[in-house]
């Protein structure tokens, strides 16, 4: 899979899962832009689908 493909599952899984914005009017979407090519760019990483990498990365969302 590419770079561009991965980006946008990974942007799309997280838009599904948590929806335009976080608590504090953030963009998740803008996250997602900024995030996800750090996921591709590590191999073992992009080697998981991008949807695990975005649920992987929400999953620490809401931790102090």
């Amino acid at each position: 899979m590419g770079y561009e493909e991965f980006c946008a599952r990974f942007k799309a899984r997280m838009l599904a899962m948590a929806g335009p914005t976080f608590d504090d009017g953030g963009s998740i979407a803008d996250y997602a832009d900024a995030t996800a090519p750090t996921y591709f760019e590590t191999y073992w990483q992009r080697e998981e689908d991008p949807e695990g990498c975005a649920d992987a990365d929400m999953s620490y969302w809401g931790e102090e």
